[in-house]
């Protein structure tokens, strides 16, 4: 690193001032990732948003289907009882019954089809978290390697310039 900061020299020398020196702990950690760290973070964030979202989007999605397939009961058990009523039904009404049950198996068509989407949706969504997450994680990582890199770095400085303090004390008793 070429920018360490070097004793104040007195006029005594270059040791004795180390004497008088604080012990600092040298400049703060700054990760210069962090703006980077900080969007991934924001990103994994938005991610579990969209996901939950899109679960909350299936579970209704789910619920109507599970709707339109009771309805889809309900008109079949209503045509078999019209089938089996005793006496005669006009062509008409049979009709407009089946046209009716017709468009309830569409509509529980749809809703399955809708059910699918919604899956893949999740899917689609959940794959996305688990990329932005690792993103996240990975930088995480680094950041942690850097700022344990650092206190390091620090502590060998801290080390060196107490050696030094205590390698003056040391000539200082002796002289």
């Amino acid at each position: 690193m070429g920018d360490r900061a070097q004793p104040p020299v007195s006029a005594k020398g270059p040791l004795e001032a180390v004497d008088k020196q604080a012990v600092t702990s040298g400049p703060s950690f700054r990760f210069r990732l962090e703006r980077v760290r900080a969007v991934r973070e924001r990103k994994e964030t938005l991610a579990q948003q969209e996901l939950a979202r899109s679960i909350s989007r299936l579970s209704d999605t789910r619920e109507r289907l599970r709707d339109a397939e009771a309805e889809l009961e309900r008109a079949r058990a209503e045509q078999r009882d019209a089938a089996t009523a005793p006496g005669t039904m006009a062509a008409a009404e049979l009709q407009s019954r089946q046209a009716f049950l017709e468009s309830v198996e569409q509509q529980r068509s749809q809703r399955e089809r809708d059910v699918t989407r919604g899956e893949a949706d999740v899917a689609n969504r959940g794959a996305e978290l688990v990329v932005a997450a690792g993103e996240h994680e990975m930088l995480k990582r680094l950041r942690a390697r850097r700022r344990s890199e650092h206190e390091r770095e620090t502590a060998r400085r801290e080390s060196k310039v107490l050696d030094e303090m205590a390698a003056v004390r040391a000539r200082r008793s002796v002289a």
